[in-house]
């Protein structure tokens, strides 16, 4: 994938790829038109386009699909994780056909171009995916324009002027902005979402810095009474909701700069002894509240096949992972024990603090796409809280 002559752009082509070394991939584009530039990564998920597309942790970037058959399903509204923006833009092989499902209501097309997110078709993804591995993930800009012209220039220099994901806090851009109490349970054909039966249940408080909304589901599955507060809570904020447990969501961006406000409020519920449970981002935090270190990963796990073994029994977990940031086992300090790790590259995907009801793993136990093997994580945390 060396780079190409900027003026070579083929017949018919609609959308591009630029990328801030100077590559230039053509196809054919689809969805909302225009340009967004961010990190390029890729998903080796085979299901689940309309939720991957719409997690907030994938704020800033642009997902290359490596499964060619991207949005033959269609779209529906009850498969979106958020209504907030999550990925900017989504690189696939071939472009949708028409979806072939009973539960479909559009076109991923037409889906995307309501959503705001710009398609690009006609790409050698795997070429791009063994792009990604050799040299990490880079920079770009995916731009679609139906008459075919762009000034490749303007989208080169926005491709090398952006800044990158280190050091960027998004989960402000992404976090819900009020308070609220969550019902909804888990989704069932014929049914839809569940909604909370009452009665009494453990108080969980979550932090919400880009949150699925199928983890508070999850929660609600395992028995928690929820209640959802923006990423920029303070701790009395949290707190005055008399909490049985916290839990830290998932979310876009870099830790490090995201820690800057979450990081005293988690260590102000670990001097209190409140349970904690954290989930990808929420799992990096509570990494650095207890000591630790994060960094910035090469190419990030993306995909619904990642097998992760547990520590305590060398049970291997078939997971669902969507990072590009991770804890730096090599800096957990005493007190804090690994409890998963990546079956890929030995990564940390879990911790526990000693002495404290406070875990967290890397991982996305709630899946959506992805296996189930990681409930049990749900109901571990809800069932030990009063």
């Amino acid at each position: 994938m060396a780079p190409a002559n900027p003026s070579a752009a083929p017949s018919g082509a609609t959308g591009v790829l630029v990328l801030a070394d100077g590559t230039i991939l053509w196809g054919v584009g689809y969805g909302a038109a225009g340009a967004s530039v961010g990190e390029i990564c890729f998903n080796t998920s085979m299901t689940g386009y309309q939720e991957i597309l719409t997690d907030p942790s994938y704020a800033g970037q642009i997902v290359t699909f490596t499964f060619p058959h991207i949005g033959n399903v269609g779209a529906n509204p009850e498969d979106m994780e958020r209504g907030v923006h999550g990925a900017l833009g989504a690189i696939t092989r071939e472009l949708p056909t028409q979806p072939s499902n009973f539960r479909s209501v559009q076109t991923l097309p037409e889906w995307m171009t309501e959503q705001g997110v710009i398609g690009l078709a006609g790409i050698d993804t795997r070429a791009l995916t063994r792009r990604i591995r050799d040299a990490g993930a880079p920079n770009g800009v995916i731009a679609h324009s139906a008459d075919g012209k762009f000034d490749i220039d303007e989208l080169l220099a926005m491709a090398r002027g952006w800044s990158g994901l280190e050091g960027m806090d998004l989960a402000k851009a992404v976090s819900r902005t009020d308070t609220g109490d969550w019902t909804g349970g888990a989704w069932t054909l014929g049914h839809g979402y569940a909604t909370e039966d009452g009665g009494e249940r453990p108080h969980v408080v979550a932090i919400d810095y880009g949150a699925k909304d199928n983890i508070f589901r999850n929660l609600v599955k395992a028995g928690a009474r929820v209640t959802v507060v923006p990423a920029t809570a303070s701790l009395d904020e949290v707190l005055e909701h008399q909490p049985a447990g916290v839990f830290l969501s998932n979310g876009p961006g870099d830790p490090s700069a995201t820690g800057d406000y979450a990081v005293p409020v988690i260590q102000g519920l670990l001097e209190r002894d409140v349970p904690i449970f954290g989930i990808c981002l929420g799992h990096q935090m509570l990494g650095i509240a207890a000591g630790a270190k994060t960094v910035k990963m090469h190419q990030g796990h993306r995909g619904a096949n990642h097998p992760v073994q547990r520590a305590e029994d060398g049970v291997v977990e078939i997971t669902s992972m969507n990072h590009g940031f991770a804890v730096d086992a090599a800096t957990l300090p005493k007190g804090v024990v690994e409890t998963h790790k990546s079956l890929f590259d030995g990564s940390n995907c879990g911790i526990a603090i000693t002495g404290k009801n406070a875990f967290s793993v890397q991982y996305h136990p709630e899946a959506s796409p992805g296996p189930q093997d990681s409930f049990y994580l749900f109901e571990k945390f809800v069932g030990g809280l009063k």
